[in-house]
This record gives C-alpha cells, sequence and structure tokens, in this order.
C-alpha cells in the first residue's frame, strides 16, 4: 500500500492528525525524560540506603570478621542483604524482619563472582530478585550489602502505566479539541470554497454572465492567509467580470456590425437588381437601358466603397501594420481642403497652418483618409454657410490638427457613440442622406493604430474633432 493514501485527503483529517501525533510524541518524550530521572533520584536514594546499611554493619562490635549471622539484627531493613566472602567459606542472609534468611550456594558464588570496587551496582540474584549491592574488600574478607530493587521497579513501572494512561488521555482530548478548533478556524476557507464552487457552476461560454458571487469582505482581510486568498479570489472574479463584459460587448457589436453590413449591402444590391429587371425588358428602350447601367454603376461603387471600408476596419481590428515613412501632413490638410472646397462650396473653408511644412511618420493616404472623412462629416451635418477650420499645432504630446465648425454640433446622446460603427447622425441635420456610418470610426480605427487618438468635444455653435498624432 502507498504511503500517499495512508495520508488523509481531507486538511481537517491532516490537521488534526499532526496535532494528535505531535501531543502523543511530546507526551511519549515528557514521560521518558520524567521516568529517566525519577529511576536515577531512586537509584541514588537506593545506593545512598545501601552505604548506610554497609556501614552500619561495618560499625557493629565483632565487626565483620563474626558470622554474618549477627546477634543484634536491629537497624536493619526488610531485605537487607549482608555476605561475608572469605577463602575458607563464604555466609550471608538476608533480614526479613527480626529473622535472617541464609543464602543459598548459588547466590554466594554470583556475589562472590562481582568486582570489589565500593561502588553500587545491579546484581540478579537466584531466588531473591534484583539487587542493588555495593561489594568491598575489607583484605581478609570481602563485605557484600544490598538491598532489593524491588520498591524501585514498582514506582518505576506504575509511573510508567500513569503516563501512558494520561498521554492516551491527553490524545484523545487533544484529537476532539483539534476537530472542534480546526473545523471552525477552517469555516472561512469552506465559506471562499463555496464561492468558488458557485462561480464554477455559472454558464461562461457564451451570453451575459453576471458575477454576482463575491468572497464576504470579513474574509479578505490580507492579515490572515484565508483573508489573502479571499481577496485575491475576489480580484481574479472582478477580472473575470470585466473580461466577460467586454466579451459579451464585442459579440453585441459583431452581431450588430454583421446585422448593419448586410443592411447596407442589401440596399445597393436590391436596387441593382431593380435596375436589371427593368433593363432586361423587352420593351426597353435604349435610353432606359443606359440609364440602367449608370445606376447598376453608382450602386456598383457605392457597395465597392463600402466594402473596402469594412475590409480596412477588419484589417485594422487585426492589428496588421500601416506604412511607415515621412508624411507631410500640412500637404494633406491642404489637399483635403481643396477637395472639401468642392464638394460643399457653400461652406467657408479656413486654415491654420504652421509657416513650416509638418511632418509626421505614418500612412499617408490613410492620413489622408482621416482628414477627408472629418471634412466629409462637417460638410455632411452642418448646414450651408457654415464655417469649417483645419488648424495644425504642435504639442507636447505630439502634432495636433483639429477640425472645427460652427454648426449646430452633435447631440449630447450621440457623442458617446459617434465613433462606433454604423452610426449615422440626426436626420434633420443631414443635407444628403449618403453615407454608412463607418467614417469617424474608420478614422479613429486609423489613429489608434498610428499609435494617436481621435476626440470630440461639441456643443452647439462649437463643435472640434482633434486628431493628434505622436512626433
Amino acid at each position: 500500500m502507498s504511503v500517499r493514501r495512508l495520508v488523509p485527503a481531507s486538511m481537517t483529517a491532516r490537521l488534526v492528525a499532526t496535532v494528535v501525533l505531535l501531543v502523543a510524541l511530546v507526551g511519549l518524550l515528557v514521560s521518558a525524560l520524567t521516568t529517566a530521572v525519577l529511576r536515577d533520584h531512586l537509584a541514588d536514594q537506593l545506593d545512598d540506603d545501601v552505604r548506610a546499611a554497609q556501614r552500619l554493619v561495618m560499625g557493629m562490635p565483632g565487626g565483620p570478621g563474626r558470622d554474618p549471622r549477627f546477634d543484634n539484627p536491629r537497624g536493619r531493613g526488610v531485605g537487607t542483604l549482608t555476605a561475608v566472602i572469605t577463602s575458607d567459606g563464604s555466609a550471608g542472609a538476608v533480614q526479613s524482619g527480626l529473622t535472617e534468611t541464609a543464602l543459598g550456594p548459588e547466590a554466594l558464588r554470583r556475589l562472590a563472582s562481582l568486582p570489589a570496587n565500593g561502588r553500587p551496582q545491579t546484581s540478579e540474584i537466584d531466588d531473591l530478585g534484583r539487587y542493588r549491592v555495593v561489594v568491598r574488600d575489607l583484605g581478609e574478607a570481602t563485605l557484600v550489602s544490598g538491598l532489593p530493587t524491588t520498591r524501585m521497579d514498582e514506582t518505576i513501572n506504575e509511573l510508567v502505566g500513569w503516563s501512558i494512561g494520561f498521554t492516551v488521555l491527553a490524545v484523545g482530548v487533544a484529537g476532539g479539541l483539534a476537530v472542534i478548533v480546526v473545523r471552525r478556524q477552517l469555516r472561512p476557507l469552506r465559506a471562499v470554497a463555496q464561492t468558488a464552487h458557485e462561480v464554477a457552476g455559472l454558464q461562461l461560454s457564451t451570453g451575459e454572465v453576471g458575477l454576482t458571487a463575491r468572497v464576504p469582505d470579513q474574509l479578505t482581510d490580507e492579515r490572515t492567509e484565508v483573508g489573502q486568498v479571499g481577496s485575491a479570489l475576489n480580484t481574479l472574479l472582478g477580472h473575470m467580470e470585466t473580461s466577460l463584459d467586454a466579451r459579451h460587448r464585442s459579440e453585441q457589436q459583431v452581431r450588430q456590425f454583421v446585422a448593419d453590413a448586410s443592411h447596407e449591402l442589401r440596399t445597393p444590391l436590391a436596387t441593382i437588381q431593380g435596375y436589371a429587371e427593368l433593363g432586361l425588358r423587352a420593351d426597353a428602350a435604349p435610353d432606359q437601358v443606359l440609364l440602367v447601367l449608370g445606376k447598376v454603376q453608382g450602386e456598383s461603387h457605392r457597395m465597392t466603397a463600402l466594402v473596402e471600408d469594412l475590409l480596412l476596419l477588419a484589417r485594422l481590428d487585426q492589428g496588421r501594420p500601416l506604412a511607415r515613412e515621412e508624411v507631410d501632413l500640412s500637404r494633406l490638410a491642404i489637399e483635403a481642403v481643396a477637395d472639401a472646397r468642392v464638394v460643399a462650396p457653400d461652406h467657408q473653408w479656413r486654415m491654420e497652418l504652421p509657416e513650416d511644412a509638418v511632418e509626421v511618420t505614418g500612412d499617408g493616404p490613410r492620413l489622408h483618409q482621416v482628414l477627408a472623412n472629418l471634412l466629409a462629416n462637417a460638410s455632411r451635418h452642418a448646414p450651408s454657410g457654415t464655417t469649417v477650420t483645419v488648424a495644425i499645432s504642435a504639442a507636447s504630446d505630439g502634432t495636433r490638427v483639429s477640425v472645427h465648425d460652427d454648426g449646430p454640433g452633435v447631440p449630447v446622446d450621440l457623442q458617446a457613440h459617434v465613433f462606433e460603427r454604423f452610426t449615422r447622425g440626426d436626420a434633420s441635420r443631414t443635407r444628403d442622406s449618403g453615407g454608412a456610418g463607418l467614417g469617424l470610426s474608420l478614422a479613429r480605427a486609423i489613429a489608434e493604430a498610428h499609435g494617436g487618438t481621435l476626440t470630440l468635444e461639441s456643443v452647439p455653435g462649437d463643435t472640434t474633432f482633434t486628431l493628434t498624432l505622436p512626433s
């Protein structure tokens, strides 16, 4: 079985398991250290008692040279072992109340084999158990004194048992408290996850998407880890909402663009079809056929211009680069105004140009198209006698070309949409109903393709389109 499978998948389970494991390890470590310290302490006490018992034996009348079954056993505790090892013979006994129990030959041989270094040592004595003994060489004999480790061992075993019990109890209590605390602490994270699940359940592929789901403000405190996650998720959802709204607007614009383009193309096509049917009639006169061909040619030119504008917009939308060459902007302005005078002689056309020629880097034909569209817009939507002024000036952010007229201006409700495709001015302000509503959108697209801007400021009697191109 893989070790990874043994690890709980839930964060709650992993944290609780970690807490329980740590408590168990700490409990076992504390128990082991406590047991070791207590064992050393009890062993030291027992060693002191053994030494005291030996000094007591050595201080008795007659000394250890007598038979170890001393006449006065008072002063020696129960279980005290005393033995004298000599070359002539060995004898020993264990105190049991006021009487003594003699040691057997095997026990005496075991004691005789111990080193006589005067230091406490542990020995397992047959039929008696473990003893802590001190073996001292007295020259003519070897004196062995000892005390049983039974009480010390019982104390240590009892301590180990209590330690294990308390450790198990602590592990159980810690596990229960850990489950409660961890679940409470992870509750905000579950709320963040719930928000993410709500967003994941939304249909995001098409259509308008309203991302109203957000992590509550109380869970976005960036001083906490959960708050950082919640704040990051809210930021991500905000970006998603902005992107989805932009996508939806783009989809709507594409649909509207296709619908408007279809409508614009349908009109000349219907006209061409009608005149073609008229020209194909058997009774059509030659002059009617010529009229039909003229109308067909005119509508085809109109449709060709519309298709070319649409293709140019598509290329600009794809980010295709324009030509980069030195362009005399002053000359373009003069040519555009000269053309406008021919088309709209009833307007007053003025120019404000610097003495020196103004040159920029860009696509000459496209920049000429921008100026021509702006002047055509002024001539088409302003009444006769309107003064149109074209001015070129240098600015800190580049070169500015302004087209100003003192006509009635652009309606307020139309100003926000004037650069959108297929947007037309109010019919009451229009002398000529021609145009597909692509001129200003093309002008702005060309300006942006040059890294510039095209803006509008309009109030009645003061309308200005400003084209700014980088130097």
